[in-house]
């Protein structure tokens, strides 16, 4: 996707200056003041579609998500890691507050290291370099998720949180994790399979599969 291409899927004039009318273009886009909540009935066919309970499915909402997936605002959370677009355009941007080998700089809004980010032209690797919504699920996943695009993806998080939910649901089936989330209990060695393959090899540090355990209870 190029600037043109992102100006018009957001309604901004398609002149290919990436300017205060483009950035407010896509803010606003990506603004829904009342995103609808998943509902218990919302939730059922996710949770039979990957063969898990819909208590399974809300422990791992509840342990692995970052809270809600939207901000005081109505956009979908992010967080733009630097090194990522650092490694994507092969480091031509750094150091910036967009671009960097390290990662961090946290510090500075995510949002803004996106906007920065795509006044480079380049678009995919902006949105590529960003984990989006509740699950906190990276754009660059896009093609093996089946999104269209890395836009297609980020976009996907701003009608609903059902959204997010699909997001999850896609990063669970390419990732073959169904039958460790379905042994997912109130005993906590059933879910340390599900929590070293979601959270890493260092989850015990952090007591991913004791939280789990807890939030079956």
């Amino acid at each position: 996707m190029n600037i043109i291409e992102l100006q018009k899927a957001i309604g901004a004039k398609p002149d290919g200056i990436w300017g205060d009318g483009s950035r407010k273009a896509l803010l606003a886009a990506f603004t829904n003041p009342a995103p609808a909540k998943l509902s218990a009935a919302d939730a059922k066919p996710f949770a039979d579609r990957l063969k898990v309970s819909a208590k399974q499915l809300a422990a791992v909402a509840s342990v692995e998500a970052s809270g809600l997936g939207f901000d005081s605002s109505g956009k979908p959370k992010i967080l733009f890691e630097r090194h990522k677009f650092h490694g994507f355009t092969g480091g031509k941007y750094s150091v910036s507050t967009f671009s960097n080998p390290q990662g961090g700089g946290y510090e500075v809004s995510s949002w803004d290291k996106l906007l920065g980010a795509i006044v480079t032209g380049e678009v995919d690797a902006a949105f590529m370099s960003a984990s989006w919504g509740k699950f906190q699920v990276l754009g660059q996943y896009w093609s093996d998720f089946h999104y269209d695009s890395p836009f297609a993806l980020a976009f996907s998080t701003v009608p609903s949180e059902a959204g997010h939910y699909e997001l999850l649901s896609r990063f669970i089936e390419h990732n073959k994790l169904q039958d460790e989330m379905a042994a997912i209990s109130t005993n906590p060695d059933t879910c340390r399979a599900f929590a070293k393959a979601y959270n890493g090899p260092k989850y015990e540090q952090f007591n991913y599969h004791n939280k789990l355990a807890a939030a079956m209870k």
